[in-house]
């Protein structure tokens, strides 16, 4: 008997939650018509969490409430609102290309480009094909990615000339090297081809991060360079890396390095992050 009663009150409880999920569903709808985004959008969120198996049938219709609810919250200057909602549809939808890229539009209007940047950036790696992603993508990072990289970068005589400096300080028993302000990660590659057996770079923008890591990871070198986001000021041992390294390399010279207090805050990294001389 209290088997039975168990079921029957299982049985409830499930014809119960089909109920509130079919009486929500013509609620979204009902809103939808009447253009109420806000309420239809509450809606979803409350079918969605009740039954995630309507999560594939439900999918096109939830992002067009959202995008529509989103579009009214930035209006109103409801910001922090307009982020929460977002964050709940992507922990509804964690792999949505097009989420990410709804996403990562508002961030980008509202000057937050970096962030942008990163999910344009996970857009594109879910869906590579992606037209809007890929464009949105290319056009935040002209943003961020300074000029002066992209001629450093087909500086053909400076390269060599650190390929050089980079194979001579390894080839001299340099073996643990950290790249600060790592960039494309062009610099700890020369590390790895010289022969460096640990090999670290530190990146504090975003963008450039996962730049850094696409590039060594075309380079077949994500398993010999370990990549850090952060600034090279909040590298920790042994947290971040197991030991002092031998070797410090970096570009960083554009205008930055003439701010107050940069070029001692370089030479205080290199301290606390080099091996003494011996």
């Amino acid at each position: 008997m209290p088997n039975s009663n168990a079921k029957l009150h299982r049985g409830g409880q499930e014809a119960g939650r089909r109920d509130l999920v079919s009486r929500s569903l013509q609620s979204a709808h009902h809103c939808l018509e009447e253009q109420d985004f806000g309420t239809a959008y509450a809606h979803y969120l409350l079918v969605l969490n009740l039954a995630p198996e309507l999560k594939t049938s439900v999918k096109e219709t939830f992002q067009f409430t959202l995008f529509k609810w989103a579009e009214e919250l930035d209006s109103l200057a409801r910001i922090q609102d307009l982020f929460n909602c977002y964050e709940q549809a992507l922990e509804l939808y964690p792999n949505d290309e097009v989420i990410c890229n709804s996403m990562g539009e508002h961030l980008f209007r509202m000057g937050f480009r970096d962030e942008a940047a990163g999910y344009f950036h996970k857009a594109v790696k879910l869906n590579p094909d992606f037209a809007d992603a890929k464009e949105n993508f290319y056009r935040v990072a002209n943003w961020l990615v300074e000029r002066w990289h992209f001629i450093m970068l087909n500086d053909a005589k400076r390269n060599l000339t650190y390929l050089r400096a980079i194979e001579s300080a390894v080839h001299s028993g340099c073996k643990s090297v950290l790249d600060i302000g790592t960039g494309t990660g062009i610099l700890s590659m020369f590390a790895k081809k010289a022969g460096a057996s640990c090999v670290y770079g530190c990146e504090l923008s975003k963008t450039m991060y996962e730049l850094a890591r696409d590039v060594v990871a075309a380079n077949n070198m994500e398993r010999d360079i370990k990549l850090l986001h952060l600034k090279s000021l909040d590298i920790e041992i042994p947290k971040h890396i197991p030991e002092r390294v031998s070797l410090v390399v970096t570009e960083t010279v554009d205008a930055g390095l003439f701010g107050e207090g940069i070029v001692e805050s370089l030479i205080h990294a290199w301290e606390h992050l080099l091996l003494p001389p011996k």
